[in-house]
């Protein structure tokens, strides 16, 4: 019996250290306006807000460029055309698509040597 009893003694020892350890207590609630300011901080919210504003005035400024200095240039050397947005292909205007398509690879390369000119300078 006493081997028995040493086999059941070990068992319940594996058992228990099977067993989960139930999770500790959770904290007290933090009151809304503690939580959301840790929020802010943790995900740095203010910096991410004025990089989006930033963004969104480099955007215009970008498109500005695109649009009415770089699109008219190159409407100069279609002839019989005013501005890109003129150009037809049989039915289909195409020329909204095609000023589109400039702004947007404008818009990437500038997007482009800023990146490159800031990781120059070691801004990350």
């Amino acid at each position: 019996m006493a081997k028995e009893d040493e086999m059941l003694a070990e068992l319940k020892k594996i058992r228990e250290l099977l067993t989960p350890v139930p999770p500790p207590p959770k904290e007290k609630p933090k009151n809304l306006a503690k939580e959301f300011l840790e929020f802010i901080k943790q995900y740095k919210i203010l910096g991410l807000a004025a990089a989006f504003i930033i963004g969104l005035a480099v955007n215009a400024l970008i498109l500005s460029l695109a649009q009415d200095i770089i699109t008219p240039i190159i409407g100069i050397f279609i002839p019989g055309f005013n501005t890109i947005a003129d150009i037809k292909l049989g039915p289909f205007g195409i020329g909204n698509f095609i000023a589109a398509a400039i702004n947007f690879l404008i818009v990437a390369i500038i997007i482009f040597l800023i990146v490159k000119l800031a990781t120059r300078f070691g801004i990350d």
